[in-house]
């Protein structure tokens, strides 16, 4: 098997390398300022090396071999070559809480806008080169990123944007994940408003008592939807007053393609796409330890059915828990959940975890039980 690059993405990563070696091979380096390195560059020999958007001093071309391979700096609105995921605080860059106005000259409003004039579907092929080298770029940092944990500890929650903040739906949501992410699971949504973002408000006040998650949520209420004049202050206020414990981490993976929604701050990583498509298949593949759906409209549908595909066919190796968290909702209201069950058992689909719910604790001992080396889990549909 070929031997991996080492990936170089700091400065001070690319000072150790080069205090320890004066020929540089198989080490892949992105978005780095070799002019600030600190060391002769000149006298250094690079072997089969990549170099994305890094600066680069004219002397250094000198010190490459042919199987070095360049890709340059683009001046674009948005970073060609990222280097780590988003935050609140890139993906934000130039806003201030309190003032409104300034959302419209903030780094994600700026990309989505030049993303809409440029079309969706562009035919510019530099436009379309440089998102397809953003999305990768945003790819590896992810796969760096939930390579980190345990990929059953990995759950993801599928839901509407519309769900307001005042909704016993969202209070429900957070709690949920407040309780695993304080329990050692990474939670995972689509990074957008409503019941996206109670996903990442409940993981920002894990480790926190029940009156502090309480005075998040009365916080965030007074702004309901994200149409509402101060959804992201009200959010930014709850940063503020309740400050990130590093122990406790949330992944938003939100897209462009849906840009008019604004991505939630409270996810600590925040990988955001331009295809749409490579944002689906993230969402759906990364969270191996079970993904619970709520109630929601054509997205949350489209997700159920990727899901079950993918676990009929134990394409990621097992098939994982899909959790129905609203059984009125998934049994009437859109009956999704009695199709997927009767499918299952004539066997149509295979390899279905099934279970519905209204229950937080149901949920959460469900997703307990998966992780656990000898779990009940009977590969039948089921109903607490």
């Amino acid at each position: 098997m070929r031997e991996k690059y080492t990936e170089i993405e700091e400065l001070y990563d690319l000072r150790q390398v080069l205090s320890h070696n004066e020929t540089i091979r198989h080490c892949a380096f992105q978005s780095v300022n070799f002019e600030k390195c600190g060391f002769p560059i000149e006298n250094y020999r690079f072997e089969d090396c990549l170099f994305m958007g890094c600066i680069i001093p004219p002397r250094m071309y000198y010190a490459m071999d042919e199987a070095c391979i360049v890709f340059p700096r683009v001046k674009m609105p948005f970073k060609v070559f990222p280097n780590k995921l988003y935050n609140a605080q890139s993906l934000y860059l130039h806003y201030k809480p309190g003032y409104h106005e300034t959302f419209y000259t903030c780094y994600d409003t700026i990309v989505y806008d030049r993303y809409m004039a440029q079309g969706k579907e562009s035919s510019d092929i530099k436009e379309t080169l440089c998102r397809v080298l953003h999305d990768h770029s945003i790819a590896n940092a992810l796969d760096q990123f939930i390579s980190e944990y345990d990929e059953k500890d990995i759950v993801a929650v599928m839901g509407g944007h519309a769900v307001n903040r005042t909704d016993p739906h969202y209070r429900q949501i957070a709690e949920i994940s407040k309780r695993l992410t304080e329990a050692g699971k990474l939670m995972v949504s689509g990074g957008g408003p409503g019941a996206m973002e109670a996903v990442h408000l409940g993981a920002w006040m894990a480790g926190r008592s029940d009156a502090e998650f309480e005075d998040a949520l009365a916080m965030v209420a007074p702004a309901p939807t994200f149409r509402d004049k101060g959804w992201l202050t009200h959010a930014w206020e709850v940063m503020e007053k309740f400050p990130h414990d590093p122990q406790y981490h949330s992944l938003g993976i939100p897209t462009w393609f849906y840009g008019h929604e604004p991505a939630t701050p409270f996810a600590t990583e925040i990988a955001k796409f331009f295809d749409n498509s490579v944002r689906e298949n993230y969402i759906i593949s990364i969270p191996k330890g079970g993904i619970i759906y709520t109630p929601g409209s054509a997205g949350t549908f489209q997700e159920i059915f990727q899901d079950a595909a993918q676990n009929h066919y134990e394409t990621l190796g097992y098939a994982s828990p899909m959790i129905f968290l609203g059984r009125k909702y998934y049994t009437e209201e859109t009956p999704i959940y009695p199709l997927l069950a009767d499918l299952h058992e004539r066997g149509k689909y295979k390899n279905l975890l099934l279970s519905i719910t209204d229950d937080t604790d149901d949920v959460i001992r469900y997703l307990m039980d998966f992780h656990r080396p000898y779990h009940q889990w009977s590969g039948q549909s089921s109903e607490y």
